[in-house]
């Protein structure tokens, strides 16, 4: 008689595509990043991020994050309460865009592409605290080891100087979030930025 080997069970990268496959409502938990989750339908995978287009607590389109996937800590495929979400979300004739062939493959396709899509983008960073931190603003410019951006303060007032990320601290990257459109249609055109004669602007 021979051996019996079990399976493993399929990882997350797998469940993700099968997800985007078949168009299903999923729910992500990051533990090591935040207390709570995420409940949306798989836009895209790549080989160092995915995307999620995020239906909110209120259900409606709530933005879309790229997620790094190695922050994923557990995946419920489909969601708990799929069938009434959806159904919601169909009465509502609400609309989750999903963006078709949005590269995801490392960071810096994914900050310029995400640009591309709205007035600001949310660099959400690591911290040492127990979750990221989130900043809101436009793309500058690209350089080498991380890019300028200029940012909103959450009283939807434009910075003058720009701010400097590496690419190695950014986790997520979101776009047509409710909250980071708001800030930018409260504050308006961005002024010039002010240059202080350095290369990059102030470290974050």
């Amino acid at each position: 008689m021979g051996t019996i080997i079990p399976l493993k069970p399929p990882g997350f990268r797998a469940r993700l595509r099968e997800a985007h496959a078949n168009g299903v409502l999923v729910r992500v938990w990051r533990s090591n990043l935040e207390h709570g989750s995420f409940c949306g339908y798989i836009a895209g995978i790549g080989r160092e991020y995915f995307l999620l287009s995020v239906v909110g607590d209120t259900l409606g389109f709530d933005g879309l994050y790229a997620m790094r996937h190695r922050d994923l800590t557990e995946l419920e495929a489909p969601e708990e309460h799929a069938g009434f979400i959806t159904r919601a979300l169909s009465l509502r004739q609400i609309e989750v865009p999903r963006p078709q062939d949005f590269p995801l493959d490392d960071i810096e396709q994914v900050v310029r592409a995400a640009s591309c899509h709205g007035p600001v983008i949310g660099v959400h960073v690591d911290s040492e605290e127990e979750s990221e931190v989130c900043y809101v603003g436009r793309l500058l410019s690209v350089e080498d080891d991380g890019f300028n951006m200029q940012e909103l303060s959450p009283d939807a007032e434009w910075l003058r100087e720009p701010s400097f990320f590496a690419w190695t601290e950014v986790s997520t990257v979101s776009f047509r979030e409710p909250y980071g459109l708001a800030l930018a249609e409260v504050a308006g055109a961005a002024p010039p930025i002010v240059q202080d004669g350095s290369d990059v602007g102030r470290l974050h």
